[in-house]
């Protein structure tokens, strides 16, 4: 199999744009319509949304890796990092810590170019609890680097990385590539989804470190799309891929054997698009979150509140399969009885909405009866 960077054209990327053109307005128009959104917001929500977003692509980059964290680890690293807990939240998992901190670094720095030594300081971020990996370093290891999936004896091989003598040297036109893609580059690509597209595929076809390649590159993508925007920008891409992560992985696979890339950036500049219109859902949940405590916080007793912020962490898509007096019971540690009680005060005020009967009765919350 010959990849991407065995080619004689590596990485002189080729790609049409003649069917991208609704793609590149719609991100465009919708990274406009966030911004307004999030300016008529008071600071408080402003930032509150800012943070779900934020927690949200911290959560899902992991996820996508196979790596699950305790949200509460992941908020409190990302509120510590922007300055919002006066006294610092206790993180008790190191790499919950490291990417709620590359979450706010990403955000900080967007506006600056990207180096090496930034991209250091993030894979030290995210391996800081894993000892058996080189952090903080181009690999060096002699064997491939090769992504595989399968059981041990049956491995199947999707991809094999540029040998590690030649990660300095790649690394070095990647990184030209990007500052001088960047607006008011020399060589800038003014469409901000069509950068991020190629930035995320040519730093995961050179896959520089031993491990956390996936989470900084889709970091890098975020950029790039922060760059384009001239602002950072409110989205998640990881939770967008994550919805379908076999046809990402397709899609990138299917990107690593030519340098003919419109099909990948055609998928990229639609993932980027359904982020935006994500992230708008966001804004206007927490609009939706914030009048639903402001008005019924006093009907509510400290075990139904703490019922109701946990409903409140799904987002806009709403509590997996809803709420029921077993699930009630289960985080508030009462028994059956009592949730079911609390289930019916809750639907009485219209806190909640019902949806079925029986043994098939769900809870949802009503956050629109409230505006």
């Amino acid at each position: 199999m010959v990849y991407n960077w065995q080619q004689e054209d590596w990485p002189d990327f080729r790609y049409a744009l003649g069917g991208l053109d609704d793609a590149i307005f719609t991100f465009a128009e919708e990274t406009g319509r966030i911004s307004g959104m999030l300016n008529a917001m008071p600071e408080q929500l402003q930032m509150e949304a800012i943070v779900d977003s934020m927690v949200a692509e911290a959560i899902k980059t992991s996820a996508i890796e196979g790596e699950f964290f305790n949200r509460e680890d992941v908020v409190s690293s990302i509120k510590n990092g922007l300055g919002l807990n006066k006294i610092h939240d206790p993180v008790k998992n190191k790499n919950a810590q490291g990417i709620g901190s590359l979450m706010v670094n990403v955000r900080s720095t967007f506006a600056e170019p990207l180096t090496a030594q930034q991209l250091f300081e993030w894979h030290e971020l995210l391996m800081a609890d894993s000892n058996n990996v080189l952090r903080g370093a181009w690999r060096t290891h002699e064997e491939p680097m090769q992504v595989i999936s399968g059981a041990m004896g049956k491995e199947k091989v999707h991809f094999e990385a540029p040998p590690s003598d030649r990660v300095p040297a790649e690394m070095d036109g990647f990184l030209n590539w990007f500052n001088t893609s960047a607006p008011g580059g020399n060589r800038a690509i003014k469409q901000a989804s069509v950068r991020s597209a190629i930035a995320h595929l040519y730093f995961e076809s050179i896959h520089p470190f031993e491990d956390g390649n996936g989470r900084i590159g889709r970091a890098i993508a975020e950029k790039a799309l922060s760059q384009g925007a001239g602002r950072p920008i409110l989205l998640s891409l990881s939770r967008t891929i994550e919805a379908d992560k076999n046809a990402y992985y397709s899609a990138l696979h299917e990107a690593s054997r030519s340098n003919e890339i419109t099909k990948w950036i055609t998928y990229f500049s639609e993932i980027t698009v359904t982020a935006q219109k994500q992230a708008i859902a966001l804004v206007d949940f927490t609009i939706k979150k914030t009048k639903f405590f402001d008005h019924f916080n006093d009907r509510l007793s400290e075990r139904q509140l703490k019922v109701i912020k946990k409903m409140m962490e799904a987002g806009p898509e709403g509590f997996e399969g809803g709420m029921n007096a077993t699930k009630y019971g289960s985080i508030s540690k009462i028994s059956k009885a009592t949730a079911t009680r609390d289930l019916q005060y809750l639907s009485e005020i219209k806190a909640i909405a019902v949806l079925g009967g029986g043994r098939s009765t769900r809870y949802y919350l009503n956050l629109d009866r409230i505006l």
